[in-house]
This record gives C-alpha cells, structure tokens and sequence, in this order.
C-alpha cells in the first residue's frame, strides 16, 4: 500500500497525498449486504444542530460487517478486498461452504483464497480466525475484541492498529490497548488474530478544502475568531488568544478537564491508564 504525492500541476495537487491500494476490488458491494442510513446533518428532529461541523458529503452505502462472528467452527473463503467509506480498515469478503456470504474486517498478510474460522476452542493462530481469548498466547496481535461474552467485537477496529494479549489469570486476561491502557477483559471474551491493514491511511493528506466537503466535514471556526455573543473566547480588540482557558461555548473546559464519570463501573478492569497511571 504505498504512498502517492502528484505531481503539482494544481494547487491541490501540491498537498495532496494518496494512499494507493491495488489489492481492492472495483466490484460493487454485496447488495444483501449494505442498507441506506438517512444523513442527518447534525440535526435532531427538530431540525436544531446539535452535532456542529457536520453536512453535506458524498452518498455512502453501509456496508454490515459481520462482527459477531456468531457461525461457530464454521470456515469461509476470503473471496475479495474491498474498500469502505465508512471506516479506515478495508474490508474482506468471506463466503461459507453453503453460499453465505459476510464482510469481516481485514488483518494484515489475509490472502484472496485464504480461509478463515470462527472458532469456538484453539485452532490456528492465523490472521482473520476468530477465537475466545483463553486460548491465544500471550504476546499475541488481536483485533475485534468484546467488551463482553457474546456480543460483538467493540474495541480495536480502527485501520493498522491491534492490541497485545499480554497475561491470564483466574478467568481475566489483560490486554494492552493501542492508547497504552492496561486493561482487563473476560477471558471468553472473543477476539481475532492479526493487525488491522491500511496502517497508511493517518499519511494521506487531503490536499483542498473541497475533498474535507466530501468526506462531510464543513468548516470549522475557531472561537477567539467570533464575537463574545457566540463564544465565551470570543471578541476583543484587535488579535488575542482569548484571555482565558480554553472552553467550549457552553463553558466545558477543553483541556485539563477529564470527562470520564468518576466511580465508574469499568474502573476496576483498567491497571493501567493510556497516561501510564497505575490505578489501586
């Protein structure tokens, strides 16, 4: 998956930055397997905005990736590679032996003609095999991992990222995160072996403002730019830096501020915070 820069015939073309992969099909998606989403703009059903910076964009089909992987023992065919707006990883078209047809997620070194599994006990640690995680070794690449037994893979589906099974211990194994949180999971949670492809999709640089429209980003403004009635960091004579710590237009401190519910639940599983805190 290389890298492409064009030549700079435009002013556009001078940014911009590919990421070139000749391994996708130019097929069209499975139509059983897509179905249409209203767009809403980042408006509710009073027609209000409530999610700012959002509009416009090329159509999109959603494609249904089977992340359950609920077929157990049951093996699949990669049949083809292709690509989805909806998400930085591609995605691998799986057929079974009785004609169904999936998209799974698709992990590094996975080749057209390859078959994968959905396993219910140890089988091959081969890239695309799903499996409960009190069979992996430690030390291994996963991906598509749940947050609880029997539910669907929730964590780690961003492209060219994995996590790393690290220990396992009355029934919990720790699992380091990409962020660097240690944290704790059910060993018969599932997960599938490998690291996500498309590691290059975070080196493509869009290159004009139009192609941020298309993705279905509108501009975005900064709030020391507006005036004091629409920003708490607005206004001022001449330039300035607003004069005061970060917020948002409601007052919500932006930086320095943690977001996360203290007390909660979940707190318990994690040993170790992205920031390298241990917590007791």
């Amino acid at each position: 998956m290389p890298i492409i820069q064009k030549r700079p015939l435009t002013p556009s073309q001078r940014y911009t930055v590919h990421n070139q992969q000749p391994q996708l099909s130019k097929e069209r998606p499975v139509k059983k397997l897509t179905k249409i989403r209203k767009r809403s703009g980042g408006r509710n059903v009073y027609g209000r905005i409530t999610s700012r910076r959002r509009g416009g964009g090329h159509k999109r089909l959603i494609r249904i990736v089977d992340f359950k992987r609920e077929r157990h023992d049951a093996v699949a065919e990669v049949v083809r590679f292709e690509y989805d707006p909806n998400r930085s990883a591609n995605l691998a078209l799986v057929k079974y032996e009785d004609g169904e047809q999936r998209y799974i997620l698709a992990p590094l070194n996975l080749k057209e003609g390859d078959k994968v599994v959905n396993a219910t006990g140890k089988v091959e640690f081969a890239p695309g095999n799903s499996m409960p995680m009190s069979v992996i070794p430690p030390a291994t690449a996963i991906h598509c991992i749940e947050l609880r037994p029997n539910t669907k893979a929730s964590l780690v589906r961003t492209g060219g990222t994995s996590a790393t099974l690290v220990s396992m211990e009355k029934g919990m194994v720790s699992v380091r995160m990409p962020s660097g949180e240690l944290r704790l999971f059910n060993a018969n949670c599932r997960a599938t072996i490998g690291t996500l492809g498309n590691s290059n999709h975070n080196n493509r640089s869009l290159g004009k403002a139009g192609r941020k429209r298309w993705v279905g980003k509108r501009p975005r403004v900064r709030g020391v730019a507006m005036n004091p009635v629409d920003h708490p960091m607005g206004g001022g004579e001449g330039r300035t830096s607003g004069g005061g710590h970060p917020v948002s237009p409601w007052g919500q401190l932006s930086k320095g501020f943690p977001t996360r519910h203290k007390n909660k639940q979940s707190d318990k599983l994690i040993q170790v915070r992205r920031n390298g805190k241990k917590l007791k």
